[in-house]
């Protein structure tokens, strides 16, 4: 879902067809590396956010219904990976097991620990989940540890953190809003340094956070609310953050160039659709 557009990309693309075809004259065109050109392993990545008794939103999932999900993965040889396992694989110092899936988390749900974790363990698998930092540091603290709506603590992400199936996310440290600008993206008219500077204060703020309670810092990146735009890229590039997670609902194709793990595709799990429709859906692609 990209939702930031500029006028110069007609131009943009104009230029780039007319390089294309002069550097097929001369004969030395080659295929593109792309994480979307379909030459890669293909990996699609599922997107949760609660799992809670009773969902009620296309955001939320029942404890049994994320069951069912991971136990139809099991039972048809699926193997979660996780960024590290990704981003070795695309550096030439790894490999990818059979069918791989990813499994992400937004928002930084309390159940994510408390209902999610013990049946990642009960099926030896592993997954993404991506805090909003606001939300660790400020509402988590005022309410914590109530299944339905709560959020992670610092605690609570360190206790993921050391059972070493959670890789702890970046989603903003408060961008996951609707109300000043889209999520993380730029404004109508803002330029481009202000956006950027903006853009390093916040992450660095939650990168800092994770420092001082964790250890650690974060190289997984999630759009909030999908919305991005380019003048993103360079700053997440210069942070460190090596994987990308977006909304727009497709497969990936894993190449070995780190390039294709940033802009990573996910599908939302509705709890609309059953365990059975929701993957033949997504893995009708290469089943």
């Amino acid at each position: 879902m990209y939702h930031c557009y500029r006028t110069g990309r007609a131009n943009c693309l104009l230029m780039a067809g007319i390089l294309l075809g002069c550097l097929f004259l001369i004969g030395w065109v080659s295929r593109p590396v792309s994480g979307n050109c379909q030459e890669g392993i293909f990996l699609p990545v599922v997107m949760y956010h609660s799992v809670t008794e009773h969902p009620q939103t296309d955001y939320q999932i029942s404890p049994e219904d994320f069951a069912n999900d991971l136990y139809y993965l099991y039972a048809n040889g699926y193997h979660t990976v996780s960024a590290e396992q990704l981003r070795a694989y695309t550096e030439h110092r790894g490999t990818l097991p059979e069918k791989p899936v990813m499994l992400t988390f937004d928002d930084g749900f309390y159940n994510n620990l408390s209902i999610v974790l013990p049946l990642l363990e009960e099926y030896d698998m592993c997954a993404v989940i991506s805090i909003v930092g606001y939300y660790t540091d400020v509402t988590a603290e005022k309410d914590p540890h109530v299944d339905r709506y709560s959020y992670l603590t610092w605690g609570d992400v360190q206790e993921l953190l050391n059972s070493g199936r959670i890789e702890i996310g970046s989603h903003t440290y408060n961008l996951h809003s609707n109300a000043e600008r889209a999520g993380c993206s730029i404004r109508y008219g803002e330029d481009e340094e202000s956006y950027t500077s903006m853009l390093r204060k916040d992450l660095g703020k939650l990168q800092a956070g994770m420092q001082e309670h964790t250890g650690t810092v974060s190289g997984i990146f999630a759009y909030p609310y999908g919305f991005i735009c380019r003048e993103s890229v360079s700053v997440l590039k210069e942070m460190g953050f090596f994987c990308t997670l977006i909304c727009r609902e497709e497969g990936n194709y894993i190449t070995q160039n780190p390039e294709c793990l940033y802009g990573l595709s996910r599908y939302n799990r509705n709890p609309a659709e059953s365990t059975d429709a929701f993957f033949f859906r997504i893995l009708q692609e290469n089943p």
